[in-house]
Parts: C-alpha cells; sequence; structure tokens
C-alpha cells in the first residue's frame, strides 16, 4: 500500500520545488516565477483598458484609410509593424502620402484621447 501511494503522489509538484539557477547562481524555485513583482493585477487591468480604449478610438475616430496606416504602421490588430515605404508599396501610394495620413491621424487620435481624459 505504501508503494501504491508513493505511485499516485510521484507527479506532484511543489511552490518551493526548485527549477533551475539563475544567472548569479542562486537556486530559482516555481514560487519565484509565479510571484511577478513588476507589474500588479491593477496595472495588467489598466493597460487592458488603456488598450481597449485606443482601438476603440481607432475605429469610432478615424476613416478607414488613416486606420489601414494606422493599424499597419503600429503593427495593431495582430499585424506586422511596417515601414512607411512598405504601407505606400502596399496602398500604390506615396511614402510622403503615407506619413501624412500617419501624422493626421495620430494628431485626431491624441485630441481625442485628450478631450476623453
Amino acid at each position: 500500500m505504501s508503494i501504491r501511494s508513493a505511485k499516485k503522489h510521484n507527479g506532484d509538484i511543489y511552490l518551493q520545488d526548485p527549477i533551475g539557477v539563475d544567472g548569479d547562481g542562486n537556486e530559482v524555485k516555481i514560487e519565484d516565477k509565479l510571484a511577478d513583482t513588476d507589474k500588479s493585477i491593477e496595472d495588467e487591468i489598466e493597460l487592458k483598458m488603456k488598450v481597449a480604449q485606443l482601438y476603440d478610438k481607432v475605429k469610432n475616430v478615424l476613416i478607414p484609410r488613416e486606420q489601414t496606416v494606422i493599424k499597419l504602421r503600429y503593427g495593431l490588430c495582430n499585424c506586422d509593424e511596417l515601414t512607411q515605404r512598405e504601407i505606400a508599396d502596399l496602398l500604390k501610394i506615396s511614402r510622403s502620402y503615407v506619413s501624412r495620413i500617419e501624422k493626421k491621424a495620430l494628431k485626431k487620435l491624441f485630441k481625442e484621447i485628450d478631450m476623453g481624459v
């Protein structure tokens, strides 16, 4: 029975179990990795709320072409960040026109966000 009981608990892990060593040679435990002191839950929630607000402003304040440029330029909506030249090639417009669209869209967003605060 003792052997069966030991087998049953063989896969158990504990927060105090070591999982390796850090750069200084100190033992790292599971609980150390779970305790993320850099960001609190409140900070995470606040960041997510700000990101949601930004997406909402992009959708509701900008015209479609401005939305496209901002999304591509800053990698929003799970796409890669592109240069102004890459966006210009993609949209078949000049790089300077992409720059003007971006500048105008950012100005609209900053104004809208400042007014919302």
